[in-house]
């Protein structure tokens, strides 16, 4: 380098306010200074200060394009910009974690668990009714965000997760689901006020650089599902910086030494993706109350939803986590209230793992053990949660959405002073509530599982090594819980629905219901379901029913076959008497057969529909239908 480029460099050096121990550990990049920017200098002052000198050793490597060199500072911005407080914190909050995971150090060292207070309900008692109304009543209040950044690959489905079928009597998948009972919502919530409303419930969507061209392309494709596209907003989450070791140096990809290994960081983004986008003040502004959250394939969530929300208004929690009863020890993390010696109280998720040695080491000599209920005290938490808005727009702003974080290094061995493959910081939306001053009011709300969980995250051949008795949460038993829910709430309504069989599918035994699905615009509520539903009406257990319309009434109805109803919104339709034929027939299927849909392999089953019985009502009007 000749000397007036040198006095250059170091001009730039000093003006930058990097000293001559920063330019001697890093010599490479002064080299290329002249390719940067002011701002991408300033981003390799950051770098250098951080001690991730390292980064830079290939910058005289010869053959390298520039642009190269430019790129990887693009990518540095994004991964500064995108974290709070950015790089710099994000790498002091990783040596601090990663220091305490490699001592052994307990999170919860300090701390005493008890089980807090909560709403247990029972589906279609006056309580559970009441608190269905008064969530109908605050749907028009609420915000939904559904947290959907994932790929269906771990299910053996190649596509994204929301875009699978919940179930396949109908077809519908899950994001349309998702979309069609948030409308089924506002419409109710509207029909509640006098004089109507002109309420349109916001909808957003977390995406990922997997997902997020593909959840637009899903959405136009098929119109927003109904949905007004101005109501939906999506937010994509942005990977975090993976770590090579116990200093937090960052980790450059094998086969590109000019980019930053990159990870997911957690579900918890969805707390700064939403303070940073504005949307909380544009809802508070707009006199939103509700924000409600919840992830992308659960196909019972809008069952538990209305008497969910009723809860949160009624009680007047900040923080509602949605749960169900667990069993002692199963592996599903338990709602739990947490008092430190030094008075500081949080009710957080504990999972599973950590519960059991938590209780143990605080007194409880037994552990995690069932109560008379044959279930844990601590309500087993399936994340998904109702959060009052004022409160939590105060909490972001303290905290910018960050949330408290966690780091699971997977060690070559006992020392714990190498990894065998680059590690980062995590965090989860239900960790939340850890941050929250001892005045924040966080409850729960249990419900039973048929009703409400039936998450679909297992690939079939994982679903049939669960031990027997244990869910499966495939998407084989996800869409059997579906049919299994619709049933019992029409027993619940005086339904004579037939006793399910037992049938195995892709190594799995399952409960298998009639197929009765509906939309949920027939249904949001079980006393809108009720009274749609009249006399002596059964139904047998090889039968299908599909509903696709709001005002179908069921009356003396004998069920024995398959039955598909269409009909427009101002269609009045009352079913009456006997429906027999030979109806749909469920089809064992080879998961491995590749030619066989994936959708379908990773049931197990296909249905042939032998004979039905489907009639459309495409015109406003009353019907009856007397076959």
């Amino acid at each position: 380098m000749s000397s007036t480029a040198i006095e250059s460099t170091a001009d730039t050096l000093s003006r930058l306010g990097i000293n001559a121990d920063f330019a001697s550990s890093a010599p490479n990049l002064h080299k290329n200074l002249q390719l940067l920017s002011s701002g991408q200098i300033e981003l390799a002052k950051m770098l250098l200060e951080m001690g991730q000198s390292h980064l830079f050793e290939h910058w005289a490597d010869p053959g390298v394009d520039d642009e190269e060199k430019k790129g990887f500072f693009d990518q540095v911005d994004r991964l500064n910009s995108s974290y709070p407080g950015g790089l710099a914190s994000y790498v002091k909050s990783a040596r601090q974690l990663l220091a305490d995971s490699q001592s052994g150090k307990n999170p919860f060292d300090g701390f005493t668990p008890s089980v807090p207070k909560g709403e247990v309900l029972t589906f279609g008692d006056e309580d559970f009714i009441n608190f269905e109304e008064a969530g109908i009543r605050e749907a028009q209040k609420a915000a939904f965000v559904l947290v959907a950044g994932g790929l269906g690959e771990r299910l053996g489905y190649n596509g994204i997760k929301v875009a699978l079928p919940a179930e396949t009597a109908s077809g519908t998948c899950f994001l349309q689901y998702y979309i069609e009972s948030v409308l089924a919502l506002q419409e109710a919530s509207c029909r509640l006020v006098q004089g109507g409303c002109q309420t349109r419930i916001p909808f957003v969507i977390m995406t990922s650089d997997d997902t997020h061209a593909r959840t637009v392309e899903l959405l136009e494709s098929n119109s927003y599902f109904g949905m007004e596209p101005a109501q939906v907003k999506l937010l994509k989450q942005e990977k975090v910086a993976c770590l090579d070791d116990n200093d937090a140096r960052l980790a450059v990809e094998h086969r590109n030494k000019y980019r930053i290994q990159t990870k997911p960081h957690g579900h918890g983004d969805v707390h700064a993706l939403l303070f940073s986008s504005g949307l909380l003040k544009i809802w508070h502004d707009a006199g939103l109350r509700w924000v409600l959250f919840f992830q992308d394939t659960n196909g019972l969530l809008f069952k538990a939803i209305p008497a969910s929300l009723g809860v949160s208004s009624t009680r007047q929690y900040h923080v509602n986590s949605l749960a169900v009863p667990r069993r002692a020890k199963e592996a599903i993390g338990g709602i739990t209230k947490l008092t430190h010696a030094d008075g500081r109280t949080m009710v957080i998720n504990v999972e599973y793992n950590q519960l059991d040695p938590l209780l143990r080491a605080t007194g409880q000599v037994d552990g995690d053990v069932n109560d008379e209920t044959g279930f844990s005290p601590f309500p087993g938490n399936i994340n998904q949660l109702i959060l009052e808005l004022g409160p939590y727009i105060e909490e972001l702003t303290k905290t910018g959405g960050a949330i408290k974080e966690f780091v699971n290094p997977k060690y070559k061995d006992a020392s714990k002073t190498s990894f065998k493959s680059a590690t980062r910081l995590e965090c989860m939306m239900q960790d939340y509530p850890k941050t929250l001053p001892p005045s924040a009011r966080v409850g729960f709300t249990v419900m039973d599982a048929w009703l409400a969980y039936a998450p679909v995250k297992n690939n079939p051949e994982d679903a049939s090594k669960v031990p027997k008795g244990n869910p499966y949460h495939s998407a084989t038993s996800g869409e059997m819980a579906i049919y299994r829910a619709n049933s019992l709430i029409l027993r619940k309504a005086g339904v004579q629905v037939a006793n399910p069989v037992q049938q195995v599918f892709n190594g799995q035994e399952v409960e298998v219901w009639p197929r009765i699905t509906w939309k949920p615009k027939w249904g949001p509520t079980f006393a809108e379901i009720k009274r749609k539903v009249c006399g002596n009406c059964i139904i047998s257990q090889s039968s299908t029913m599909v509903i696709k319309g709001r005002n179908v009434f069921l009356e003396d109805l004998s069920l024995d076959g398959a039955l598909l109803i269409n009909a427009v919104e101002d269609a009045g339709v009352k079913v009456r008497g006997s429906v027999q034929n030979k109806g749909w027939i469920l089809e064992n299927i080879d998961y491995k057969d590749a030619s066989v849909p994936e959708q379908l392999r990773i049931r197990g089953f296909r249905i042939n529909k032998v004979e039905q019985l489907e009639k459309n009502y495409s015109e406003p009007g009353k019907f009856s239908l007397e076959p």
